[in-house]
């Protein structure tokens, strides 16, 4: 039985994945920007009890290691989960975006990991697990911010793996491409005609939550540094790496049709 705290886990797969850690067993300490009240942990608990944890509040991660050492003292997975759905063509969106999802997306999962490195290197033992995105791999037009800070999560990932390897620590980063879930609640931005058509992209997703939950534990417990967990992700970072000029030459066509946000024909 594995002790878990899992970031966002009030929705989405945040709220799968500590469904899933409980129903094999483990331990979970649910989290959430929105969460307040107790915490149950038993492998019956809900994850709609869930304690209060603001991923860009250093005092908040603070006491969530407290939580952690006081009733558990350690802890085996940390799951990096929680962000925010951001993104928009460059010349539109503002730079106060690029700051506000910079700040969730990349340095909430900063914060997390350099709170619990210490009790992982004092273990010796440990699990990193960092929720990217396909867009961390996989760079779409018209998403610049969110693919940079997707990206980022995936070089922090690869570092820590290499640094905190000597630990006994592992790192493992999660990349699935579309997915339903409410992560768009969040979506914010000047450029909203990018938005709807993201929107759409999300909600006609064949794929869920569970179904994503379900292969990343298969992917830490397969020790799989870098997650693929469905299979349109798996297939675009293939083509990328097996045949790059037409991967460059699929998402070109796929820019050249922003131009019609602009009011342009598309070429």
């Amino acid at each position: 039985m594995s002790r878990v705290l899992v970031t966002g886990a009030a929705s989405g797969l945040g709220e799968a994945l500590t469904r899933a850690f409980r129903q094999r067993g483990d331990e979970v300490l649910a989290t959430d920007v929105a969460g307040t009240g107790g915490v149950e942990t038993g492998a019956r608990a809900s994850s709609s009890t869930i304690r209060r944890l603001d991923i860009t509040s250093d005092d908040d991660w603070a006491t969530a290691r407290e939580w952690v050492d006081e009733h558990w003292g350690g802890l085996d997975v940390l799951v990096n989960n929680a962000g925010v759905a951001g993104g928009g063509r460059i010349d539109v969106a503002g730079i106060d975006e690029w700051q506000w999802i910079i700040d969730v997306n990349l340095l909430g999962a900063v914060r997390g990991c350099r709170t619990f490195t210490p009790v992982f290197k004092r273990q010796e033992s440990g699990t990193i697990v960092n929720v990217a995105s396909l867009a961390g791999l996989v760079h779409p037009a018209g998403m610049a911010s969110y693919n940079a800070v997707k990206a980022g999560v995936v070089a922090l990932t690869e570092t820590l793996g290499h640094e905190l390897a000597a630990y006994g620590v592992t790192a493992h980063v999660v990349c699935p491409s579309y997915f339903r879930t409410n992560l768009l609640s969040s979506l914010r931005g000047a450029d909203l005609a990018l938005g709807a058509v993201v929107t759409h992209l999300v909600e006609s997703s064949p794929f869920t939550a569970d179904q994503i939950a379900t292969a990343v534990l298969a992917g830490i417990d397969a020790g799989d540094e870098v997650i693929l967990p469905d299979p349109m992700a798996r297939a675009a970072y293939d083509q990328k790496l097996r045949d790059r000029p037409a991967y460059d030459a699929q998402l070109r066509r796929q820019a050249a049709r922003l131009r019609e946000l602009d009011g342009a024909p598309s070429e």
